[in-house]
């Protein structure tokens, strides 16, 4: 008799959620999604259909997405020396149309929901944005070398990111670790701090950080409900593109949305290839307790695979073929921040053999160590990444000194965090160190463009999230 009443029960709350929302669209649509605030962070949970996914993420993160557009335009304005107009067309006749139908109704419905709140952002510049990967630093020089013209200076492939993937011997449970901080500049990369948690109708459930208004994570880091967890450096000095590939933002997220392992997210990847943000990807399969690192240029590609080894990242290519034939990077050049950090990657990880864990992985994110000076020194060759204090111009991306860009935040997991869709995040610079804005301005006013959207970088705690995360979660406590 209780089962019944309780039956009877569920099927009037459910009915009493059904009139509730039936007479308001937006509800509808919103259905089971929320967001909350953590450690500098936003946390948003999305569920259901590609066009409700797509108005979830647009109506929530309304604020956040208006913000960072501006900052996506400006910087890819100023750096391709093309007006927006021209990012739009690009997003509109390259490609909008090898776009999978999901996605385009994902995006159209990031678009549907900017709009509920009221935005005038068009579905042709939430494309753009979702492509700001790729636009400005592969279609645009790709473009320049068709016609003929000189490329903008910075107009590059740059170097984003340090990361590493253990296992077997290495780590301290003989279990997956895995950790990376995304390099990028400070006007993005103070924005770059929302965590999706992401339900889709098809597919596997997952979770990653990524930046606001896009359908993949753009710096990736992520994992999926089937234990296969994704980072990635971006090799440097690559130039290579397709314009009849399918944009690299719609490939990576279909890889972690449906693939169960290394290497059905190889074959995703592989397929349709336009070249745009190429990278080392590192890979990990809790399963299997097997890693990769799958470099994916446009001509070339290698992968390799290990149950007992190590594979880092730090914008460097490996492959012969790929640096002679896809790229102009130096291997011989050890002052450059690449080279420097794949150093300082071999004596952190061999130092620590055997002792890895999610938290050790914390300090190697926070690591400010210069090996090519051999000294302590936050600067461009440090894993954590301080361009703002470094005197040197960065050749391979074409970068001035003092650029205000580098280590904007860091995130980390273990096996044991993965099994249950969890991982360690910190906002800013991962070492905790604050960037202050008005004060480097007045030192270097030579970046007073970036005036209108550059602002301190806070560095939040290190906190934990993990799926279905609430905002009083008892597990939200990274320790610091």
């Amino acid at each position: 008799m209780k089962s019944r009443v309780w039956v009877m029960l569920l099927v009037l709350l459910a009915s009493a959620g059904a009139f509730a929302t039936k007479g308001d669209p937006i509800k509808a649509r919103l259905g089971r999604s929320y967001r909350f605030e953590r450690g500098g962070w936003v946390y948003v949970h999305l569920e259901g259909k590609p066009a409700d996914l797509g108005f979830q993420q647009g109506y929530l993160l309304s604020a956040e997405i208006e913000d960072g557009f501006k900052v996506v335009q400006l910087r890819d304005t100023h750096v391709s020396k093309h007006d927006w107009d021209f990012f739009r067309k690009v997003a509109h006749d390259i490609f909008w149309p090898k776009i999978d139908p999901e996605y385009q109704a994902e995006l159209k419905g990031i678009q549907e929901g900017l709009a509920a709140k009221g935005s005038e952002l068009t579905l042709d510049d939430v494309v753009a944005l979702n492509g700001m990967e790729e636009i400005a630093d592969y279609y645009v020089p790709y473009l320049n070398r068709l016609q003929g013209k000189l490329n903008p200076k910075g107009a590059v492939a740059q170097g984003n990111c340090s990361a590493f993937v253990a296992t077997g011997s290495y780590t301290a449970d003989g279990k997956i670790v895995i950790a990376h901080n995304n390099w990028t500049s400070y006007i993005s990369g103070e924005r770059w701090r929302i965590i999706y948690d992401v339900v889709p109708e098809h597919g596997l459930h997952f979770i990653m950080d990524g930046y606001p208004g896009t359908i993949t994570s753009g710096d990736d880091f992520g994992m999926n409900s089937e234990g296969l967890v994704v980072t990635e450096t971006t090799i440097s000095g690559f130039a290579g593109f397709d314009p009849a590939g399918k944009p690299e933002f719609v490939r990576s997220r279909k890889a972690m949305q449906y693939a169960k392992d290394i290497d059905q997210w190889i074959k995703i990847m592989q397929e349709s290839n336009n070249g745009a943000y190429a990278n080392d990807w590192l890979l990990a399969d809790r399963k299997t307790n097997e890693i990769a690192r799958v470099e994916l240029g446009l001509l070339h590609s290698a992968v390799d695979r290990s149950t007992d080894g190590y594979f880092v990242g730090s914008n460097f290519p490996t492959d012969d073929a790929l640096i002679h034939d896809e790229t102009n990077f130096d291997v011989k050049d050890a002052n450059s921040s690449p080279n420097a950090r794949r150093k300082r990657w071999e004596q952190v990880i061999q130092q620590n053999k055997g002792k890895i864990d999610a938290d050790l992985a914390r300090n190697f994110m926070s690591d400010h160590y210069d090996a090519f000076d051999s000294k302590k020194e936050a600067d461009l060759r440090s894993l954590c990444g301080h361009g703002d204090t470094d005197p040197r111009a960065e050749k391979v991306w074409e970068q001035d000194p003092f650029e205000p860009m580098g280590a904007v935040n860091g995130k980390t997991a273990d096996f044991q965090m993965v099994k249950r869709m969890s991982f360690y995040a910190r906002t800013g610079h991962p070492c905790g160190e604050k960037f202050k804005a008005e004060q480097f301005l007045k030192t270097h006013p030579e970046f007073n463009w970036q005036a209108p959207v550059l602002h301190d970088m806070v560095a939040g705690p290190w906190v934990i999230f993990t799926d279905h995360d609430s905002e009083d979660s008892d597990d939200a406590d990274a320790g610091n």
